[in-house]
């Protein structure tokens, strides 16, 4: 949920190595819950990433362009996470599956802590994320209210990233409980 609004659609082709930017967007999100957008220092990522800054600037030539490949990488992070997570499932057992994976996701995303490092920055990529992750939930859903309880679960999902619980089998029965189905008997 700490992603930029603007996405890294001409990133430059370097070949393949796709392992030394991987580094790069993965110091960066350790670099980011440290020290937040504002103070981010490319010194610090590449560091971080075990590159030299020329490198770092080979493959992102701002700190601007960084942040909008961070926003990119961590989107697809979390869009491939939950594809994995619900292949091969249907109806509810998708639906859990993907509430399952949210859950999994916020308590092992090291970039939850930016929220107390710059509330401001994540409260306004919020209107990107929200929608986002809404329509994620809404295709698994049936019926009339849909909308309304995949907008319902996602606000649950964000009072739990803003004030993060230490209960993950409680933040879920909430999930649960805001589309409409039950906790499987084997959780």
């Amino acid at each position: 949920m700490n992603e930029p609004a603007s996405a890294d659609r001409d990133a430059p082709d370097f070949g393949d190595d796709t392992s030394t930017r991987q580094r790069i967007l993965a110091a960066t999100a350790e670099a980011l819950a440290r020290s937040g957008q504002t103070k981010l220092s490319l010194s610090e990522v590449a560091i971080q990433a075990g590159v030299s800054r020329p490198t770092l600037y080979r493959w992102f030539a701002s700190k601007s362009d960084l942040l909008d490949a961070f926003g990119t990488y961590e989107r697809d992070m979390f869009d491939s996470g939950i594809t994995k997570a619900t292949a091969g499932l249907r109806g509810n057992e998708k639906l859990d599956g993907a509430l399952k994976f949210i859950v999994d996701y916020q308590y092992s995303y090291s970039g939850v802590r930016l929220i107390d490092i710059e509330p401001e920055v994540v409260i306004a990529q919020l209107t990107t994320v929200i929608p986002r992750v809404r329509n994620h939930l809404e295709r698994m859903l049936q019926g009339p209210n849909k909308s309304v309880k995949a907008a319902t679960a996602v606000r649950v999902a964000v009072s739990h990233y803003i004030v993060r619980s230490d209960d993950k089998d409680q933040f879920l029965a909430q999930l649960r409980h805001a589309v409409g189905i039950k906790s499987p008997m084997n959780d």
